[in-house]
């Protein structure tokens, strides 16, 4: 079939498109944007369509790299982060951050431990929880592959000015609300 029949696939990002999504207005009520706003809205929708799909792409790559699942490479990801704040991991601790039970919680560490992500030891003031560390292999492994791929984040918000930064940070901060408030709702159902 031809690339430029009526029965092509969408273009890539375009899936984002406000219209697109929501052709009658059901979802959204558009009737006070105007079309230059409709259209810029769409694009920003897309962007972050596109910003989305490459951090999926890029989770997946990693977690395949590493032979990690998804859960496993968030908890290795607060492992390094509170290691480099001076903190000790207990499993309550990545149980609270990762939003698991205590028993998911176990399974992980044991899978971790076994496959020599981590190691546990005595807590040092709490004689009822181990001190649960990212082994320096696993740490390096992680640093030089996410790690890199990740910091390129920076690169992107240094180009902006202050006043740029501050309404991304308006923008994810609101967006982030709007979806939890989104999804209380859905749980409701």
């Amino acid at each position: 079939m031809p690339a430029d029949s009526a029965e092509a696939a969408p273009a890539p990002g375009s899936v984002y498109d406000v219209a697109a999504n929501d052709p009658s207005g059901r979802l959204v009520d558009r009737g006070a944007v105007s079309p230059a706003d409709l259209t810029q809205i769409s694009e920003l929708m897309q962007a972050m369509g596109a910003l989305r799909d490459v951090e999926d792409r890029l989770n997946e790559a990693s977690q395949a790299y590493m032979k990690l699942g998804r859960t496993d490479m968030r908890a290795l990801h607060f492992l390094i982060v509170s290691e480099n704040r001076g903190q000790i991991v207990t499993g309550a601790a990545i149980a609270a951050h990762l939003h698991i039970t205590s028993a998911s919680t176990t399974k992980l560490l044991d899978r971790l431990e076994r496959a020599g992500h981590i190691t546990r030891s005595p807590h040092p003031s709490d004689r009822r929880a181990s001190a649960i560390r990212i082994t320096e292999q696993t740490r390096q492994v992680a640093t030089d592959t996410v790690g890199v791929y990740q910091s390129r984040r920076f690169h992107a918000a240094a180009r902006l000015t202050p006043q740029e930064r501050e309404v991304v940070i308006r923008f994810l901060r609101d967006t982030a609300r709007e979806l939890s408030d989104g999804a209380a709702g859905v749980a409701a159902h």
